[in-house]
């Protein structure tokens, strides 16, 4: 009998049990997905039905609000002004402007996002490792956050004109993203260094026993363990760099920005006040995008984590 290759049936049963599992996985996050995407589709459309509520009943009974079309357009009303021109005689729309500067936003808060999660994992690390460096650095941190945001912009921007290494010369941009890290790294740095402090004091002792190296227990115990807590901080410093964008673009001036298409728009308000809330579209889609990058991101790092179970 010549010889021929026989599949192993246990091992065709456990490919086939281990594929199964995943499909499994893969129906179950869709099906949430799904219904989590319903649920959203839900609240925009009970927004919708509340607004347009509250501004039937102002024509009825006296609210403590301003409900006229100047403060409050209708729903239909702020959608027809996505597609008018931005400026009379141009081709392009107000809704073409408003994605070209929630892009810009996206870019500048993308930037400052990664720089801030760069720093706050750095800070994070190193008051780990050093007891003395957390005891000096962690008030610093804190206190760090206490400094209003529009009086610190226009500070930024003016040492920031000042620096010219070379080729490279500061400018307002890279102001507005040092200000979204300025608001980013310090959640991060907080949730990390409480993250690599989570190993049990069991867990560490076995990694001395293997004789591990200080940056070997980081790698294969500390970092792995501070996943749970480094995962809610990244949510927390993505909106703090859309908020610190936004902002810095609305003190520091700079254009192309949806913050300054904002003010831009709100000088408009008295001829057109619709277009002010396709700004505040532009802006909301800003959120919503970068909120689904780190869900995305969370998915990807927890994906071997057993998931917890509700009450």
């Amino acid at each position: 009998m010549t010889d021929t290759a026989i599949a192993d049936p246990h091992t065709s049963a456990d490919g086939a049990s281990v594929g199964a599992a995943r499909s499994r996985t893969f129906a179950r996050r869709a099906r949430n997905g799904g219904i989590s995407l319903l649920w959203a589709l839900a609240g925009v459309g009970l927004v919708i039905v509340m607004w347009e509520l509250v501004k039937a009943l102002g024509n009825v009974i006296p609210l403590p609000l301003n409900t006229s079309d100047m403060t409050m357009p209708h729903v239909w009303t702020m959608f027809a002004a996505m597609g008018e021109p931005e400026v009379r005689g141009s081709e392009n729309t107000v809704l073409d402007a408003v994605i070209a500067a929630t892009f810009r936003s996206l870019l500048l808060a993308f930037g400052g996002f990664l720089i801030g999660v760069a720093v706050g994992l750095l800070l994070a690390v190193i008051m780990q490792r050093f007891l003395f460096a957390e005891r000096g650095l962690l008030p610093f941190v804190i206190a760090s956050q206490t400094v209003p945001l529009i009086a610190l912009a226009p500070l930024i921007v003016g040492i920031g004109n000042q620096i010219e290494i070379g080729p490279i010369k500061w400018t307002t941009t890279y102001s507005v993203m040092f200000i979204a890290a300025y608001l980013a790294f310090f959640p991060l740095s907080v949730g990390a260094l409480r993250g690599l402090q989570a190993p049990t004091p069991t867990s560490l002792e076995l990694m001395r026993s293997y004789a591990a190296t200080p940056n070997q227990t980081v790698r294969k115990l500390r970092f792995p363990s501070s996943i749970p807590y480094i995962v809610p901080a990244l949510k927390v410093s993505a909106a703090a760099s859309v908020v610190g964008t936004v902002v810095a673009e609305i003190s520091t001036g700079v254009r192309g920005g949806i913050g300054r298409l904002l003010i831009e728009y709100a000088r408009q308000i008295t001829s057109q006040p619709a277009k002010v809330y396709v700004a505040v579209f532009g802006a909301i889609a800003l959120g919503l995008v970068v909120a689904a990058l780190v869900t995305a991101l969370d998915v990807y790092l927890t994906r071997n984590l057993p998931k917890e179970k509700s009450a």
